[in-house]
């Protein structure tokens, strides 16, 4: 029975907009915070080198602080922030899906665990092209809602 609910599109509806909106909320406190991610969902711009790739679980934990923070924005159903990753620091734009975040974590409480299971269907990717960053950002700024996530 429980099955039937996590599996259900009404259900990730409901579980991807309380993502949203706490996320929202911690923008909006300007508190840091930590998203626990089933990995797979997650895509890197540029690609991570292999060898930082291989070192990542499955389940994998973000903490979004400091310069990360500052370059988290809600990106349609994504959460896209800027990371450096290894020892070299490689930076890369990480976009996360609302619905592969499976806990929101601040000072190490989960906040919201996500238990839903939908697969959604899966529509044919764009590649990016070199202005993907800039593109990133013209689409999250001509949401006028969005203006308030903008650090002044």
């Amino acid at each position: 029975m429980l099955d039937n609910v996590l599996e259900d599109r009404n259900f990730a509806k409901v579980m991807q907009k309380s993502i949203l909106n706490l996320i929202i909320y911690l923008f909006e406190k300007d508190k840091h915070f930590g998203i626990l991610c089933k990995i797979e969902h997650i895509t890197f711009e540029p690609p991570l080198p292999k060898e930082i790739i291989e070192e990542f679980r499955s389940m994998t934990l973000f903490f979004l602080a400091g310069y990360t923070f500052d370059t988290a924005a809600i990106v349609g159903d994504n959460l896209v922030f800027e990371a450096g990753f290894g020892a070299d620091n490689f930076g890369s734009i990480v976009t996360v899906p609302l619905l592969s975040i499976v806990q929101v974590i601040v000072d190490e409480t989960p906040l919201l665990i996500n238990l839903a299971n939908y697969k959604k269907e899966k529509k044919a990717l764009k590649k990016a092209d070199n202005g993907g960053v800039e593109n990133s950002m013209a689409s999250f700024l001509s949401n006028p809602e969005n203006s308030k996530f903008i650090k002044k």
